[in-house]
């Protein structure tokens, strides 16, 4: 049974693989079959089968279920209200117009944080254009720029759901998960601007802009101030990141009512449900469609409702694991291999690879290593929320073919997929590399 156990655990997630890629079956389904027939076959009693998938489920929508609506609601609000371009606007005067690609790179890590990594390069491709065609660049030097930029926050940053996701399932501090993705992020979007600058440049792309000049000034005019378009971003993630620094056992502020209200306001759940009440000023004039069901609210609740779901079934997946005993059978084996941070890294990679899906990559991978790090001795703080950025930087490698991603911004730029394979399929490949290198360089230390 010692040896069956995780045979039939590798044969699980080639089910789970094969069925979403060749069968089209939907994600949600391929994990929570996968529970019940990893159970069975497992001889797990039958009555702990169904508990264990009902409380997996249960608990993991409990955890993130309310954050992962709320940061939606945030990321809708900004790309329908426009303020997604005052940002853009805002980077462009630090950066100067002259350093497009780079502003592209810090625009994207800025936007992706809160929207989905697909709609961001939809919103901010008409600018990128623009601007583009302006500075007499090639679209597939800023292409490529917007899309790695974008992609570095998507995967490691929460409020997007994938990673509030796979906090969610290991237990990960949200504020420290924040803080150590914002931090690998960096190394990445650096490398995927030189990348784009040094290499995507080679390749001559006319942008032929969708919007002249005066055309995005119009918008602008309708859009909110950048630094309101900013707030609904930036104050949970303080809120979310004071709550972190309070929770430390030195108590800086102290044990009394302070630290109760930072431990309230900076509760995830609180700090985004904030966010979204400050998103709703973002519209030049707040109407009742916007809010109701069938408005910019009813949007992001049923795009947020799917990620939910499959990230609940991912979670009944790694209960019916976890009280398997199959964990502490693996965690034993991999302990002695030594792989430290690069394991939930080779695992995300190998099923983003295989299945297309970030998100999808992000939730199996940690669903499958929450009973494992115990075993693991990933326990403290800081190495769960090291390991779900970990799982992120995988959930990068690598954007083909398989990937609606890859398909938009190969489209969107006027790529031919050849083209598209030599700088997105190997810009995210390099990107993912740096931010494992980067996970495991600061695991070296913290851990």
């Amino acid at each position: 049974m010692s040896i069956w156990l995780p045979i039939l655990l590798l044969l699980s997630i080639v089910f789970i693989v094969y069925s979403t890629v060749r069968w089209k079956l939907h994600p949600f389904l391929a994990l929570i079959f996968a529970a019940f027939l990893y159970g069975l076959l497992a001889k797990m009693n039958l009555g702990d089968i169904v508990k264990s998938i009902t409380e997996g489920f249960g608990d993991t929508v409990s955890s993130i279920g309310i954050v992962i609506v709320a940061g939606t609601i945030i990321g809708i609000f900004l790309e329908k209200s426009g303020g997604a371009f005052t940002m853009a606007e805002s980077v462009l005067k630090v950066t100067g117009r002259k350093n497009v690609p780079l502003a592209m790179s810090l625009i994207g890590y800025i936007v992706s944080i809160p929207v989905f990594c697909d709609s961001g390069f939809v919103i901010l491709t008409p600018l990128n254009k623009a601007l583009t065609k302006r500075a007499n660049l090639s679209l597939a030097t800023t292409g490529i720029a917007l899309s790695l930029g974008l992609y570095a926050t998507h995967t490691m940053v929460p409020p997007t759901p994938g990673p509030v996701a796979a906090a969610g399932n290991l237990g990960a501090d949200l504020g420290l998960t924040i803080l150590m993705g914002m931090i690998v992020a960096v190394p990445a979007i650096i490398v995927g601007w030189l990348f784009a600058t040094k290499y995507a440049s080679k390749i001559q792309i006319d942008p032929e802009p969708e919007l002249t000049e005066k055309e995005i000034e119009q918008k602008m005019k309708e859009a909110p101030k950048s630094t309101m378009a900013f707030l609904p971003i930036v104050l949970p993630i303080i809120l979310i990141l004071l709550k972190s620094v309070s929770d430390f056992p030195t108590n800086p502020f102290g044990t009394g009512g302070f630290k109760n209200f930072i431990g309230f306001i900076g509760h995830p759940v609180t700090a985004l449900m904030i966010g979204v009440l400050i998103s709703f000023l973002l519209p030049k004039k707040l109407t009742k469609d916007m809010i109701s069901m069938g408005g910019w609210v009813g949007q992001a609740v049923t795009q947020a409702g799917v990620i939910i779901l499959i990230t609940a079934a991912g979670g009944a997946f790694g209960k019916v694991l976890q009280n398997s005993g199959v964990a502490n059978l693996i965690g034993e084996s991999l302990s002695k291999a030594n792989l430290g941070m690069w394991l939930p890294f080779i695992i995300s990679a190998a099923i983003k690879t295989a299945q297309g899906s970030s998100t999808v990559a992000l939730i199996t991978t940690s669903a499958l290593l929450a009973p494992l790090m115990e075993p693991l001795g990933l326990v403290s703080p800081i190495a769960k929320a090291l390991t779900v950025v970990a799982i992120g930087a995988g959930s990068m490698v690598v954007s083909h073919a398989n990937d609606s991603y890859f398909w938009v911004v190969s489209q969107l730029s006027k790529m031919d997929v050849k083209t598209g394979y030599k700088l997105q399929t190997f810009g995210t490949l390099l990107e993912g590399l740096t931010a494992a290198v980067t996970v495991w360089i600061i695991s070296l230390f913290v851990i």
